[in-house]
Protein backbone atom coordinates (compact mmCIF):
# COMPACT_ATOMS: atom_id res chain seq x y z
CA UNK A 1 0.00 0.00 0.00
CA UNK A 2 0.94 3.68 -0.26
CA UNK A 3 -0.04 4.77 2.77
CA UNK A 4 -1.97 3.93 6.23
CA UNK A 5 -4.16 5.49 8.37
CA UNK A 6 -4.05 4.28 11.99
CA UNK A 7 -6.38 4.83 15.03
CA UNK A 8 -5.22 5.29 18.10
CA UNK A 9 -7.46 6.19 20.81
CA UNK A 10 -5.81 5.69 24.62
CA UNK A 11 -2.50 4.46 24.46
CA UNK A 12 -1.46 4.02 28.24
CA UNK A 13 -2.82 7.07 29.84
CA UNK A 14 -2.58 9.02 26.69
CA UNK A 15 -5.51 10.68 25.52
CA UNK A 16 -4.81 11.12 22.05
CA UNK A 17 -8.77 12.30 20.87
CA UNK A 18 -9.39 9.94 18.82
CA UNK A 19 -7.41 11.59 15.35
CA UNK A 20 -6.03 9.46 12.35
CA UNK A 21 -2.68 10.14 11.96
CA UNK A 22 -1.05 9.12 8.34
CA UNK A 23 1.73 7.07 8.21
CA UNK A 24 4.79 8.94 6.52
CA UNK A 25 6.04 5.40 5.21
CA UNK A 26 5.36 4.54 1.47
CA UNK A 27 6.50 1.26 0.13
CA UNK A 28 8.60 1.84 -2.62
CA UNK A 29 8.64 -2.24 -3.32
CA UNK A 30 6.00 -2.28 -6.15
CA UNK A 31 7.71 0.74 -7.94
CA UNK A 32 10.84 -1.04 -7.86
CA UNK A 33 9.34 -4.46 -9.12
CA UNK A 34 7.57 -2.60 -11.99
CA UNK A 35 11.02 -0.89 -12.82
CA UNK A 36 13.01 -3.62 -13.05
CA UNK A 37 10.54 -5.67 -15.27
CA UNK A 38 10.38 -2.55 -17.34
CA UNK A 39 14.70 -2.62 -17.81
CA UNK A 40 14.74 -6.54 -18.74
CA UNK A 41 12.09 -5.79 -21.21
CA UNK A 42 14.36 -2.90 -23.25
CA UNK A 43 17.29 -5.11 -22.86
CA UNK A 44 15.33 -7.80 -25.00
CA UNK A 45 14.12 -5.39 -27.17
CA UNK A 46 17.07 -3.25 -27.63
CA UNK A 47 18.79 -5.32 -30.43
CA UNK A 48 15.80 -5.99 -32.52
CA UNK A 49 15.35 -2.66 -32.86
CA UNK A 50 18.49 -2.18 -34.80
CA UNK A 51 18.22 -2.07 -38.82
CA UNK A 52 19.19 -5.41 -40.37
CA UNK A 53 21.75 -3.35 -42.97
CA UNK A 54 24.63 -2.26 -42.22
CA UNK A 55 25.50 1.18 -43.59
CA UNK A 56 28.37 2.89 -42.96
CA UNK A 57 27.95 6.57 -44.16
CA UNK A 58 30.95 8.54 -43.77
CA UNK A 59 31.19 12.15 -43.25
CA UNK A 60 31.26 14.41 -46.40
CA UNK A 61 35.02 16.09 -45.53
CA UNK A 62 36.56 12.57 -45.70
CA UNK A 63 40.03 12.58 -47.82
CA UNK A 64 39.94 10.51 -50.82
CA UNK A 65 41.76 7.05 -51.11
CA UNK A 66 44.63 7.35 -52.12
CA UNK A 67 46.39 3.56 -51.58
CA UNK A 68 45.16 2.02 -54.92
CA UNK A 69 45.23 -1.28 -53.48
CA UNK A 70 42.43 -0.30 -51.34
CA UNK A 71 40.44 1.35 -53.55
CA UNK A 72 36.67 0.65 -53.05
CA UNK A 73 34.51 -1.22 -55.30
CA UNK A 74 32.38 1.84 -56.44
CA UNK A 75 28.63 1.28 -57.59
CA UNK A 76 26.86 4.25 -59.52
CA UNK A 77 23.10 3.98 -59.55
CA UNK A 78 22.03 6.49 -62.46
CA UNK A 79 18.83 8.29 -62.67
CA UNK A 80 17.03 6.11 -65.32
CA UNK A 81 17.85 2.94 -63.55
CA UNK A 82 20.83 1.74 -64.60
CA UNK A 83 23.99 0.71 -62.75
CA UNK A 84 27.35 0.81 -63.50
CA UNK A 85 30.77 -1.12 -61.93
CA UNK A 86 33.71 0.97 -61.82
CA UNK A 87 32.35 2.89 -64.74
CA UNK A 88 30.91 0.00 -66.96
CA UNK A 89 27.81 -0.59 -67.14
CA UNK A 90 26.31 -4.05 -65.74
CA UNK A 91 22.50 -5.72 -65.29
CA UNK A 92 20.97 -5.65 -62.09
CA UNK A 93 20.49 -9.77 -62.00
CA UNK A 94 23.88 -10.23 -62.73
CA UNK A 95 25.23 -7.76 -59.94
CA UNK A 96 24.97 -9.96 -56.98
CA UNK A 97 26.67 -12.57 -59.15
CA UNK A 98 29.68 -9.78 -59.77
CA UNK A 99 30.39 -9.20 -56.02
CA UNK A 100 30.06 -12.98 -55.16
CA UNK A 101 32.84 -13.24 -57.34
CA UNK A 102 34.84 -10.20 -56.06
CA UNK A 103 34.47 -11.81 -52.80
CA UNK A 104 35.82 -14.96 -53.73
CA UNK A 105 38.67 -12.79 -54.95
CA UNK A 106 39.49 -11.75 -51.35
CA UNK A 107 37.99 -8.43 -51.93
CA UNK A 108 35.66 -9.20 -48.94
CA UNK A 109 37.14 -6.51 -47.13
CA UNK A 110 36.53 -3.25 -49.32
CA UNK A 111 34.36 -0.56 -49.21
CA UNK A 112 31.42 -0.44 -51.24
CA UNK A 113 30.59 2.72 -52.14
CA UNK A 114 27.21 3.64 -53.82
CA UNK A 115 26.84 7.12 -55.67
CA UNK A 116 22.80 7.07 -56.46
CA UNK A 117 21.21 10.04 -58.18
CA UNK A 118 19.14 11.64 -55.69
CA UNK A 119 16.00 11.39 -57.62
CA UNK A 120 15.60 7.94 -57.03
CA UNK A 121 13.26 6.23 -55.26
CA UNK A 122 14.55 5.27 -51.32
CA UNK A 123 13.09 1.59 -51.99
CA UNK A 124 15.60 0.88 -55.12
CA UNK A 125 18.55 2.05 -53.17
CA UNK A 126 17.54 -0.18 -50.08
CA UNK A 127 17.11 -3.11 -52.61
CA UNK A 128 20.49 -2.54 -54.16
CA UNK A 129 22.21 -2.08 -50.53
CA UNK A 130 19.91 -5.41 -49.44
CA UNK A 131 21.60 -7.04 -52.93
CA UNK A 132 25.16 -5.57 -51.35
CA UNK A 133 24.79 -6.73 -47.96
CA UNK A 134 23.46 -10.29 -49.05
CA UNK A 135 26.16 -10.81 -51.04
CA UNK A 136 28.76 -10.70 -48.46
CA UNK A 137 30.19 -7.24 -48.37
CA UNK A 138 29.29 -5.32 -44.69
CA UNK A 139 30.84 -2.20 -45.23
CA UNK A 140 28.79 -0.05 -47.41
CA UNK A 141 28.66 3.82 -47.79
CA UNK A 142 26.49 6.03 -49.77
CA UNK A 143 28.39 9.11 -51.40
CA UNK A 144 27.32 12.76 -50.98
CA UNK A 145 28.59 15.82 -52.40
CA UNK A 146 30.91 18.06 -50.29
CA UNK A 147 29.34 21.31 -49.71
CA UNK A 148 31.94 22.80 -47.78
CA UNK A 149 33.58 24.18 -50.61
Amino acid sequence: MGASLTTKTRSRGRRTGGTYRPMAEINVTPFVDVMLVLLIVFMVAAPLLTSGVKVDIPESEAKAITDEDNAPIEITFLKNGKLLWGGTEIAENKLKFRLEAALNNGDGDKRVYIHADESLDYGRVMKLIGTINAAGFTKVALISKNTNR
